[in-house]
């Protein structure tokens, strides 16, 4: 993980003291809201339904166990004893008063936190793969990469006002775990002809009014060249970006309106008239410095087979399921990574209480090198532990509340806050995935139906990232009443597809059992029990789909 130096520490404290300052005159009159949103924004500060909400930043979704233990504090000092994972791998926290905010960015600071970036027009948290540096399939760990773009993009001057926010993914394995390709840019590491590690350099992704999946723009950049072509890339962007309407206003918009190749034209003139004395130069041991903070940790020589975890996987058909769905391969033999779902039956997607939060460090730390990430599905990852303490793992987590065996599975909902917390929402997301969620509540057919990826967002702005569900669920307002309309097909991996909306909307109380018509279809249509849903789908069309949707409608 990488660790502040004095520069990192001193722009952080004094963000922080700046911002006191700011609130202080806004609490006595002296700022009014119009001119006080945009320095609150610019501090992860939003207005919402109920409360102020805080977004504090998790670059690459990396945590250790002094940082979740400060954010658990933060839940039950300044909140109300619990967080929310987002999507982009950040937290936020619901009910902290604007007359406490200061406090808790001093708190995040303890422990080389903050939340800067995590809003407003500028070049949001970097997200990566939340099994970098454990899984089968990298090339290379993107970690050290994130970091180098999150230190270039931290107030950059020219790119601290942009037409609209921005939003950058770097994954390094054949299977996209970071759901690159709907980013503004996606950085996807390849080697190319010569055997040199590189970026597939993808733009023009996103979600939201209007879903596009992104465009490779070059198939093979340079490391050294990587800050130099991003510039280049903003640069474009921040030129021709529109800024007289939001809703047009997104790189992804600009990328449609001037065609790949002209924007391809304009990047590429951009990138080659750049002169040498403002070329980012990113020394060697400066790279390594970075690099070193992401260096694997010592593992020990272990067996591939564990006894005592082949006897824990035999105890129990609980403990086999969770096995199975919960835990992934890792590079390295005798150990896994182990996927928390922090989806149980009838909460919030995505809530963690500060006691889970606790629990959680206290096992990451004990168990699993001190490593703690937050997946892009709003599930907590422990990428490394051995297989001989996979036992006690369990253990600690059914003793949290934290041992949902559902990893990847039709109940580990991927949903916005909706509209219980959302003053832009339309309509509840989260009492509709728990309804969602009881479709599934049967281990046995749920294991029968496999893979399953239900996303739900309350409005169009998609923070629950329906597009790119299996099935996706969007509410929407009609004269005052809440309804859903149903997408189908969507993926956010390296087979990227934006869904389909099928047709009218669903009241809140048709959902769940269209979803239950949907996969029985699934079931009747499927070859064997190893083609999944979304396969299936992709084999036979969406109508049989669709027809079982609105069969009771």
């Amino acid at each position: 993980m990488y660790r502040y130096d004095q520069f990192d520490e001193t722009l952080v404290r004094e963000r922080a003291r700046q911002f006191r300052g700011q609130v202080e005159r806004r609490l006595k009159g002296e700022l009014r809201e119009e001119h006080f949103k945009p320095l609150r924004l610019q501090n992860g500060v939003y207005l919402q339904l109920h409360a102020y909400m805080l977004r504090v930043a998790i670059p690459y979704g990396q945590l250790n166990a002094a940082k979740l233990r400060q954010l658990a504090m933060i839940a039950d000092r300044y909140d109300k004893g619990y967080g929310h994972f987002t999507t982009r791998q950040n937290i936020q926290y619901n009910w902290i008063r604007l007359a406490d905010m200061p406090d808790v960015l001093d708190a995040l600071a303890d422990v080389e936190m903050h939340a800067i970036q995590t809003s407003g027009n500028c070049i949001r948290n970097v997200t990566s793969d939340h099994l970098a540096g454990a899984n089968l399939d990298e090339i290379e760990d993107p970690r050290p990469w994130c970091e180098i773009i999150r230190q270039w993009s931290t107030f950059h001057p020219e790119f601290s006002s942009l037409p609209r926010k921005f939003k950058i993914a770097v994954t390094a394995g054949a299977t996209d775990r970071a759901a690159v390709r709907v980013h503004d840019i996606g950085l996807h590491m390849k080697t190319n002809s010569e055997g040199r590690v590189g970026f597939e350099f993808i733009v023009g992704g996103g979600l939201g009014r209007t879903p596009y999946i992104g465009l490779t723009l070059r198939e093979w950049v340079a490391k050294e060249d990587l800050l130099d072509y991003l510039e280049a890339n903003m640069r474009v962007y921040n030129r021709y970006g529109r800024r007289d309407n939001k809703y047009k206003a997104r790189i992804k918009i600009l990328v449609n309106e001037l065609g790949l190749e002209e924007y391809r034209r304009e990047v590429e003139e951009e990138f080659a008239a750049q002169n040498k004395w403002e070329k980012v130069v990113l020394p060697r041991e400066e790279v390594d410095r970075i690099t070193a903070y992401f260096a694997p940790p010592a593992f020990a020589k272990l067996p591939p087979v564990s006894e005592g975890f082949e006897a824990f996987r035999l105890t129990s058909r609980e403990q086999a399921r969770w096995a199975r769905n919960n835990l992934r391969p890792h590079r390295v033999p005798g150990h896994v990574s182990v996927h928390i779902a922090v989806k149980q039956q009838g909460e919030a997607p995505g809530d963690a209480t500060s006691d889970q939060m606790r629990a959680i460090a206290e096992i990451g730390e004990r168990y699993g090198f001190d490593d703690i990430r937050v997946a892009h599905e709003q599930d907590v990852v422990l990428p490394h532990v051995k297989l001989d303490d996979v036992p006690a793992v369990y253990a600690a987590l059914k003793a949290a509340g934290l041992h949902a065996s559902n990893a990847g599975m039709g109940s580990d909902i991927i949903a916005c806050p909706g509209l219980d917390y959302c003053n832009l929402s339309n309509a509840r997301s989260i009492s509709v995935a728990n309804e969602i969620q009881a479709v599934f509540a049967d281990p046995e057919f749920e294991d029968e139906v496999g893979t399953l990826h239900v996303n739900v967002s309350g409005c169009i702005n998609a923070c629950g990232h329906h597009h790119v569900g299996h099935i996706g669920i969007l509410g929407v307002d009609k004269k005052g009443e809440e309804f859903y309309q149903v997408l189908l097909g969507g993926r956010a991996d390296e087979k990227a597809t934006i869904a389909t909306i099928q047709g009218p909307g669903l009241k809140h109380e048709e959902v769940a059992p269209a979803i239950r018509r949907m996969v029985d279809t699934y079931l009747s249509l499927r070859r064997d029990q190893t083609e999944k849903f979304i396969d299936t789908m992709g084999r036979v069309g969406q109508a049989p789909f669709k027809e079982a949707l609105y069969a009771a409608a």
